[in-house]
């Protein structure tokens, strides 16, 4: 116990003078001829100024930071390739530079659960964030998009696909744009599959955000979704078609709706209503006016399937809501109310409907 205490101690010295974290400097500091015996799930060690490292052998899924009794300091942090969380004090000057605060409606024990199921996948998505923060929107889709065919490589979506039933058919749905003098409407219109988005539909929407780009005439776009659901994301059935991460990524910058959706975004307004997933959120999300529903609710569940948004989410989310709550939406999968959505800034109104 004595020779933990004083490894301990070291690594508390080599954070508090430097404020640099990584995965090689931690266990550099504890662990040569360390005893220390395996520890279970999250367990963690806890640095005496805040700053603690889930234990897990030669992978290191996440850093955690206590704000309230970190120190304060100016000093660069040099971020770790994982993820680094916050818990406590929001206005510690070490906040802005985490990765995600943890804040409710997401619990801490839900976010690293997350994390340690897809670690890769954690990894990817929160150096991506960094990379794109401040990049150009065009630019960024193009890195979220590499990023995104890294992952479709992975063992861990390889893991979640062959876990995963056939998925029942559904019935086929259309994309309606209706034009009326210089309005231009687009509907999903897949009530029964609550607006999954298929090949044909991906296609469609693009065509109809190209026609709203190209024309300037149009000065006010809108988009909804029939029925109970605005949209449930990409249709299931159709993970794992492309199974080249080449191609899928040369797919993408062809017929990716948000590259064009990018450039009429600030005369496009969104209404939603019941659930708003995946890829419907991260369209939603470039508009320049989302409204919802008092029965909204937004969800990201892609980190559990071994990737990211890869419909342009990581870019708009990230810039409608910010860095941080992107990541931690991403990272727990967990669904925010309507409530919660306007707090956050996700939405902008909410309706009585």
């Amino acid at each position: 116990m004595a020779r933990y205490c004083g490894r301990a101690r070291r690594w508390s010295a080599i954070v508090r003078n430097a404020l640099a974290i990584s995965a090689a400097s931690a266990f550099a500091a504890l662990r040569p001829g360390s005893t220390l015996p395996p520890m279970p799930g999250l367990a963690a060690l806890i640095d005496p100024d805040g700053l603690t490292l889930p234990w897990t052998g030669d992978a290191q899924p996440y850093g955690l930071v206590d704000l309230d009794r970190a120190p304060h300091s100016d000093a660069p942090l040099h971020l770790p390739p994982f993820p680094l969380l916050g818990i406590g004090d929001p206005t510690h000057p070490l906040a802005s530079r985490l990765d995600a605060l943890v804040e409710l409606p997401v619990s801490l024990g839900a976010i690293t659960q997350q994390i340690v199921a897809q670690p890769e996948a954690a990894r990817v998505l929160v150096q991506l964030l960094r990379l794109i923060d401040g990049l150009a929107p065009a630019q960024a889709l193009v890195a979220e998009s590499l990023a995104y065919g890294l992952l479709q490589g992975s063992a861990g979506h390889a893991r979640w696909l062959a876990a995963q039933m056939p998925a029942p058919m559904q019935s086929p749905g259309i994309i309606r744009v209706d034009r009326d003098g210089d309005r231009l409407s687009i509907l999903i219109d897949r009530p029964d599959a609550h607006n999954a988005i298929d090949r044909d539909l991906r296609d469609g929407l693009r065509v109809a955000f190209d026609i709203a780009a190209l024309d300037p005439d149009i000065s006010h776009v809108s988009l909804r979704g029939a029925g109970r659901s605005f949209c449930t994301g990409a249709d299931l059935s159709e993970f794992g078609t492309t199974r080249d991460p080449a191609t899928a990524h040369d797919i993408r910058m062809q017929t990716l709706p948000a590259h064009a959706l990018l450039r009429c975004a600030d005369r496009l307004t969104v209404h939603v209503q019941g659930g708003c997933v995946g890829s419907g959120l991260e369209m939603a999300a470039f508009a320049g006016q989302i409204t919802a529903s008092a029965d909204a609710w937004f969800h990201l569940p892609e980190l559990a399937m071994g990737i990211i948004p890869g419909a342009g989410g990581c870019v708009s989310l990230s810039r409608r809501i910010g860095r941080q709550r992107a990541a931690l939406m991403i990272l727990s999968g967990k669904r925010i109310n309507a409530r919660t959505a306007l707090g956050w800034g996700l939405v902008d109104t909410i309706m009585d409907d």
